[in-house]
């Protein structure tokens, strides 16, 4: 038995992963840890693209089904991607050559909200899962799984899957142990319970995920180290719009509305995240907590400063600087940070009782504040909807940022119509762009539009959208809320055949 191997009868499974993938049978469902680059399997998938491309070498089709918790890396979903080894991915992906399959019509995609990936594998709706392939950090003497850097899904895969290959990645640090908390009190109705969490602290389940040894088919070892995100330092409009929120939050706080170590925090992944997190971390608030998918630098070193007293989540996320301090330190936040299942970690009933406050990114919102958090020009998918939508419906305040135009300006983030809505306006609180904020809350659609115009477009697109805005007034079918519908996607249309938004006189 390996040091990290303590038990018997999984240690006499150990296989290289060639020997390992032979056991997957093409076609099958394949259940894969990992979550925003975090905790996936680092060897099996290689092989398992290797035996896809020697099987499509002799004129074999070999194809499968590859479920996550959400997006893993290139050594997985871009190598199984890069050999047309992927019928149907879910439930959120990130991988460019992954992308670029999907919107070429060479895979199938299903975007799902996060918190219902499990219940749907239990209800049978996605089919049938026929293998799990789950990296944990180590085996107990007794036969329980010490988790790795993610939970995700993994719960649900190794509980529904017929067959498990096991990626016990000695990389991973062993003071994870102890760090995770997984719920098995989960059920569908009629025999659904209440989640018993009042606060981001809270331990409800146990440390460690169960697996019977008979359902392990293999196990492989590895020292691979997770994909590390790179994140960039913040420029200027992220530091704008973190600071429209920041002032956003001491108003609240002001009004009484929120209390001043304000309430568990949610924040979507990126530079603008990052950049409200630094914010909060030189800002006037002490004792706060998160209730999160994602821990993410920005959150880690507001945990090292004492500011973020707990951190619930499901993955890290963080980059090769973050991930060294983490390893070398993990022992000390160990008390500071929970990971659960996705189910868990982004479940709408926790949310709501919390009263999450959800900062999440977007590609575009329109002037009534619909917003499109997945798609380019209404067709094009970019990654998915994550769980953005599991927070921001259930959020005690919704916070969507963006700066305002991309593509060296030639397209506006703030358009007349979303041309794909993944957020109703009814979710949608408030919207923040460098040039300003626009609070939404019990205003009229017509009010929404004057102030996300005034307060959020780019001086650029401005002009066009109250020209926009008030030949509506004057033309539309009803006053409710104003639109042309022969034009109000033309901004889009305009991209497609330009490559610029804006109008031909001022390309």
């Amino acid at each position: 038995m390996t040091g990290r191997i303590r038990n018997q009868r999984f240690a006499a499974k150990v296989v290289e992963a060639p020997e390992a993938v032979d056991l997957i049978e093409p076609g099958a469902n394949v259940g894969m840890s990992g979550f925003t680059g975090a905790g996936y399997p680092k060897e099996v998938p290689g092989a398992l693209a290797k035996r896809v491309a020697e099987a499509h070498a002799r004129g074999v089709p070999m194809k499968f089904g590859l479920w996550t918790g959400a997006s893993t890396a290139p050594e997985l979903d871009g190598a199984l991607a890069d050999v047309e080894g992927i019928d149907l991915r879910l439930p959120y992906q990130s991988d460019p050559v992954t992308r670029e399959k999907i919107n070429s019509g060479r895979m199938d995609y299903t975007d799902i909200h996060l918190s219902h990936v499990a219940q749907r594998v239990w209800q049978g709706a996605l089919g049938k899962l026929d293998v799990a392939v789950v990296e944990v950090s180590g085996i107990t003497e007794d036969g329980r799984l010490v988790p790795s850097s993610s939970v995700g899904n993994n719960k649900t895969w190794l509980e529904q899957a017929d067959r498990v290959i096991l990626e016990v990645n000695s990389w991973q640090s062993e003071h994870l142990e102890g760090m995770h908390d997984i719920y098995y009190g989960t059920a569908l109705p009629p025999r659904r319970t209440p989640i018993p969490i009042t606060s981001p602290a809270d331990r409800i389940g146990t440390p460690y995920l169960e697996c019977p040894a008979d359902k392990v088919i293999a196990v492989v070892e590895t020292e691979s180290p997770d994909r590390n995100t790179v994140f960039t330092p913040p420029d200027e409009n992220s530091e704008r719009i973190a600071g429209h929120v920041l002032d956003l939050l001491e108003s609240e706080v002001r009004s009484g509305r929120l209390p001043g170590e304000l309430l568990p925090l949610q924040s979507g992944v990126g530079n603008v995240a990052n950049a409200v997190l630094a914010g909060l971390g030189a800002g006037p608030f002490d004792g706060l907590t998160a209730y999160t998918e994602v821990i993410q630098d920005g959150m880690l070193a507001l945990i090292e400063s004492g500011k973020l007293r707990m951190a619930s989540a499901t993955a890290f996320s963080l980059s090769p600087a973050a991930i060294d301090r983490f390893n070398r330190d993990a022992a000390a936040y160990r008390d500071r940070i929970l990971l659960r299942p996705q189910e868990i970690s982004n479940h709408p009933e926790v949310v709501r009782r919390l009263g999450c406050l959800a900062m999440n990114g977007i590609v575009e919102a329109d002037i009534y504040g619909n917003i499109n958090s997945t798609h380019l020009m209404g067709s094009r998918i970019q990654n998915g909807i994550g769980g953005s939508g599991d927070f921001a419906r259930n959020a005690h305040v919704s916070i969507f940022v963006t700066p305002s135009v991309a593509k060296g300006g030639a397209v506006s983030a703030i358009v007349p119509m979303v041309s794909h809505v993944d957020h109703t306006e009814h979710d949608v609180d408030v919207i923040v762009t460098e040039q300003g904020l626009a609070d939404l809350r019990g205003l009229s659609p017509r009010k929404r539009a004057e102030r996300i115009i005034a307060n959020c477009a780019h001086p650029d697109f401005r002009p066009a959208l109250q020209d926009y805005y008030d030949r509506a007034l004057r033309s539309s079918f009803g006053l409710h809320t104003p639109h042309l519908l022969g034009e109000a996607l033309s901004w889009h249309q305009r991209y497609v055949e330009t490559g610029s938004m804006r109008p031909a006189a001022a390309n």
